[in-house]
């Protein structure tokens, strides 16, 4: 694969800017509407969304068709789990908490990966969790700062999004971006809907839904950018850009809610990053021992 850095680092930008606007999102509709029915709403605006992908690709409904139905609903239930988990904690604790707490979710790729994908599990590897899951005591601060449910529900995502990883990468080895983005939208509004129907749905009022829009919109864009940077640099390139959300969400926490910036979230947030620099590096490292045997 030919490196592109610099439309590498386009696409991250666009990314960072679309996770960090469904973070804003999420926190503006948290009074009206639970995660469940922000699920449903943003999983049919994305579903439209993808109809009209479809239907102006050349390929149309032929690359949606998957012989791995099992793989996609597993991927899909972690992720919808590991999404509701993330909105809760976007109204229950300060952004910045939350998206340094999501960041362990490399980490939890690496020590699951040894039972999902038959990766081994180095000493490194091992290392780097280590230091990363101090990075979260120190963000969450048991015993000096009350630990809420939603410090719980950043760990939850992290865990279940790490699923999604695992996961995802199995497809995407026999199946096309398209063909997840339509299954996962799909299968992701069902859920909700199954969800959310016995408090039944409200329709979101004027003045919050273009906000439960933005979520269905960014939650294509997000990871239309994330993928399209992959194809322009490998993973060990890209990941260590997606940390510049952290410093962006943090002063909208600042400006926009008042959240304060904490020095314990900064040198949490290091702990964590370095961490994940640690496993990209590792990662890296097996990955020339490979091509070497």
């Amino acid at each position: 694969m030919q490196t592109n850095l610099l439309r590498a680092a386009l696409w991250m930008s666009g990314a960072i800017v679309s996770f960090s606007a469904m973070a804003v999102a999420g926190r503006e509709v948290a009074e009206t509407l639970n995660t469940f029915e922000l699920m449903f709403y943003r999983s049919v605006i994305g579903f439209g969304l993808v109809l009209v992908l479809i239907l102006a690709s050349r390929r149309g409904f032929g690359q949606v068709v998957t012989r791995h139905p099992r793989q996609h609903f597993w991927r899909n239930v972690a992720h919808f789990a590991g999404q509701n988990a993330w909105f809760y904690g976007v109204a229950a604790i300060p952004l910045s908490q939350l998206v340094a707490l999501e960041f362990t979710n490399p980490l939890w790729v690496a020590l699951l990966a040894p039972l999902f994908l038959g990766e081994r599990m180095t000493l490194v590897r091992a290392l780097a969790a280590v230091l990363g899951f101090l990075g979260i005591l120190i963000v969450a601060r048991p015993g000096l700062a009350p630990i809420e449910w939603g410090h719980a529900a950043g760990m939850a995502a992290a865990f279940f999004f790490a699923l999604n990883t695992l996961f995802t990468r199995r497809i995407m080895g026999h199946d096309t971006v398209i063909c997840v983005m339509f299954w996962m939208t799909l299968s992701q509004a069902g859920m909700g809907l199954v969800f959310a129907l016995p408090g039944s749905i409200p329709w979101p009022p004027p003045d919050i839904f273009a906000w439960v829009a933005l979520t269905g919109v960014c939650g294509l864009t997000a990871h239309y950018a994330l993928t399209s940077a992959l194809a322009c640099a490998p993973a060990t390139v890209v990941a260590p850009m997606e940390f510049g959300r952290l410093p962006l969400i943090a002063l909208i926490g600042f400006f926009r809610y008042d959240e304060p910036l904490e020095a314990a979230v900064a040198i949490g947030a290091v702990l964590i990053v370095t961490a994940n620099l640690v496993n990209l590096r590792e990662e890296r490292a097996q990955g020339r021992q490979h091509r070497a045997i």
